[in-house]
This record gives structure tokens, C-alpha cells and sequence, in this order.
């Protein structure tokens, strides 16, 4: 009895890992596949989360120019010989 709850927690425990370490395609195809099973509340919860993520880097909002223009305020420095910071955004490449 002592090794089949063993098995079982080694077995929940590598489930586990493997959901949270693992790439999110799989993880959401797998989350849509599951989803259409008769499954308890419990468990369609963070599924349908995980159903619904979106790809990237999960950055909310930090790819908009306008958010990263620096704010002229107290302080600034203006007029001739003064070098604006150029900021550009971080994107990514994802090759098929």
C-alpha cells in the first residue's frame, strides 16, 4: 500500500512539473482538449485559464511607445546640445 501512494504522489508531483515547466502551446492545446471532457468545477477553473493565455512574454502593456517615452517633469534638462533618449520596443521573432 506504502508504494502505490508513493507512485501516486511521484506520479502527481511529475504532472505537475511537467504543466508548469513545460512550453504554453502544448500546454493550452492540452488545457482545449480537456476542457470538452466532463470535468468538476475544481478543475475547469484553471484549465479554461490556461485554455485562454496568450503567447508572449506575458508583459502587459510595456510594448506601447507611449508608455516608454521619458516624462519631461522637474528636473529636465532642455534646449541646444541636450541628446533626447531614444527608446524603441523589444520585439520578437517567431520564425514558423
Amino acid at each position: 500500500m506504502q508504494a502505490f501512494v508513493v507512485a501516486v504522489l511521484v506520479a502527481g508531483c511529475f504532472v505537475y512539473a511537467l504543466w508548469t515547466l513545460g512550453p504554453k502551446a502544448p500546454r493550452q492545446r492540452l488545457a482545449l482538449a480537456l476542457l470538452k471532457w466532463p470535468l468538476p468545477a475544481l478543475l475547469q477553473k484553471p484549465l479554461s485559464a490556461a485554455a485562454r493565455m496568450q503567447g508572449g512574454c506575458g508583459c502587459d502593456g510595456c510594448d506601447q511607445p507611449s508608455a516608454l517615452k521619458p516624462a519631461a517633469g522637474k528636473g529636465a534638462v532642455t534646449g541646444a546640445g541636450t541628446a533626447e533618449a531614444q527608446y524603441k520596443p523589444v520585439t520578437f521573432v517567431r520564425k514558423p
